[in-house]
């Protein structure tokens, strides 16, 4: 606390005023009225009164504020408080013998006044006590409808006054904008909470500064996200450029900026804020375009990907999903021979025709509906396994994809089971292919459904290695058989001047831990035969066949390959 400063202390529980006056017979005054009910702070000059503001504003229940200073003019000082996010809030009542200083402080902010000479003690704790009580119900319903951090308006509160925003200015076109800061999660792990903190009222102190002119209202949604609600405007790229900006620790604010302009307002709150986000995805992963616009084309997918959405449990019902299988080659022999297969899951709708994987899986993963799908391939998958067996006498394992929502489903385990054994086939039949990045996703947890899968006898292949963020050293720790490298990955080692030393270090890694490797997207003889000398064990790929229904699978595994042992 500032030595040049006065503190009285009371119980806890008591209400603490600022008090700011230079006059000493007048700060006796008020302390001889306030000592009994109130605990004091007292500020001779301005600059130990904005030092004890910024200290102490969130102990502050009043502060009561001589406008003539020997530093600088009480009017300054209710600009600062009211102007400074942080202290706003604080009622201000100003003690003044000028009375046509009334409008200028009331228009500032001020509360209420005090005239001086100071009339009688009753007087003065009754304009108190009503300020502050007044307050403290505001500061409830405050708190109640804004995020504590940022000041800003919670979502659930956001969305009301976004409604009201809409009766205030029925004619006009409205715009809907989501921001998000990049990578905002490492922020707090490079540099601290606090720092995190700090970042985010910056921005949230900045977006309410640069949306104000054109009416508009800002929410922190959650965590790094905020919504924007306002009226039309052009200028999304500066207001981006103002809260992407240098921090004193080299730390760069990067965010991105989803618009949807002039907004359908037939379609509610909650949609409309949707459409820009689906707007700041879409640049999500862009170096030259940070701010994305919802326009026909993305209304048309949403359309279209709705429709899948409605169709899917009909699509179930009817078996419009089939299930193709591609070959799979151990290379290891001097002849490549057929292994297994991977089970791949094909689409073909009645009226839109065949549905690209790349659209429905994605889709299907985000809303949940990925666990019945992939139940659907496991149970396809082990009816075929036998149906071979019976047919081709030998055994062909089929690999079957497990989501990161299976791996959060805790019967999993219980329902692989059950459908291998009604099928009357092996563990060893089914291999699960568990994608690289769903280890980094609540890591332990998956990691030990994993390894009850693994005990339980279940051979598992980590899938797309390569695409995720998995280290080399968390390799070594988790729970597989096999590596996958993803299509990319070995695309990227062919492209133009072939380099495919990083294939090679990660093969031997693989050996190493006693691991297999499995390489999808092979295309090519030189690709096949160059992974083969770099000891790569399987390989699939167009080299050797597309995905093919079960039927064709089946006459190309009867009459275009032989079989190990043979």
């Amino acid at each position: 606390m500032l030595e040049c400063c006065q503190k009285i202390q009371f119980d806890h529980g008591i209400r603490r005023i600022l008090v700011v006056e230079d006059d000493l017979i007048n700060r006796e005054i008020l302390s001889l009225m306030l000592r009994d009910t109130y605990d004091i702070l007292i500020a001779e000059t301005g600059k130990q009164a904005l030092e004890l503001l910024e200290s102490d504003y969130g102990t502050l229940s009043l502060v009561l504020l001589d406008l003539n200073l020997p530093d600088m003019k009480g009017v300054d000082i209710l600009g600062r408080i009211k102007g400074n996010a942080l202290t706003a809030r604080l009622p201000v009542i100003v003690m003044t013998a000028d009375q046509n200083a009334e409008v200028e402080c009331l228009t500032l902010g001020a509360t209420d006044f005090i005239s001086k000479p100071y009339p009688k003690q009753e007087i003065v704790l009754a304009r108190i006590r009503r300020t502050i009580e007044q307050f403290e119900d505001r500061d409830i319903i405050r708190w109640t409808e804004r995020d504590q951090l940022t000041g800003l308006y919670n979502r659930e509160f956001f969305y009301r006054y976004a409604a009201q925003h809409d009766e205030h200015h029925p004619e006009e076109p409205t715009d809907a904008i989501v921001l998000d800061i990049n990578h905002f999660h490492m922020v707090n792990e490079r540099y601290g909470k606090e720092f995190g903190d700090r970042v985010l009222r910056l921005v949230a102190e900045k977006l309410r500064a640069k949306v104000s002119d054109s009416d508009g209202i800002v929410c922190r949604k959650e965590d790094d996200t905020f919504l924007i609600y306002c009226l039309h405007r052009s200028d999304y790229g500066q207001i981006l450029d103002g809260v992407c900006m240098q921090m004193e620790t080299d730390y760069q604010i990067r965010a991105r900026m989803g618009v949807y302009p002039d907004v359908d307002r037939g379609i509610d709150m909650e949609r409309r804020f949707d459409r820009a986000k689906q707007a700041a995805d879409a640049v999500k992963n862009s170096y030259s375009q940070t701010v994305g616009f919802y326009d026909n084309a993305m209304h048309e997918k949403e359309l279209y990907l709705e429709q899948l959405l409605e169709d899917f449990h009909t699509a179930i019902r009817e078996k419009q999903f089939t299930v193709f299988y591609q070959p799979k080659f151990d290379v290891r022999p001097d002849e490549p021979v057929l292994c297994s297969t991977e089970a791949l899951a094909r689409w073909r709708h009645p009226k839109l025709g065949l549905i690209s994987p790349g659209v429905f899986i994605p889709l299907f993963e985000k809303n949940g509906l990925i666990r019945e799908l992939d139940s659907f391939v496991w149970r396809e998958a082990v009816a075929q396994i036998r149906t071979w067996e019976e047919r081709l006498g030998r055994l062909i394992p089929v690999s079957v994809n497990v989501s990161r929502i299976d791996l959060n489903d805790p019967p999993l385990l219980k329902i692989l089971e059950k459908t291998v054994d009604e099928a009357g086939i092996g563990r060893e039949s089914i291999l699960l292919e568990i994608t690289e990045s769903a280890y980094t996703d609540n890591a332990e947890q998956i990691i030990n459904v994993v390894k009850s899968l693994r005990e339980s006898g279940f051979f598992i292949e980590m899938d797309d290695f390569g695409t995720g963020f998995s280290s080399l050293n968390m390799i070594t720790t988790l729970p597989i058989d096999a590596l996958k490298l993803d299509i990319q990955f070995i695309r990227t080692a062919f492209r133009d001047r072939k380099d495919t030393r990083l294939l090679e270090t990660v093969i031997r890694l693989a050996q190493s831990l006693g691991l297999s490797t499995i390489a999808e997207g092979v295309e090519t003889e030189e690709q096949m035969l160059t992974l083969k000398a770099l000891g790569c064990d399987v390989v699939q790929g167009y080299y050797f066949s597309k995905p093919l229904p079960a039927d064709e699978f089946e006459a190309f595994a009867r009459e275009k390959c032989r079989w190990p042992g043979n």
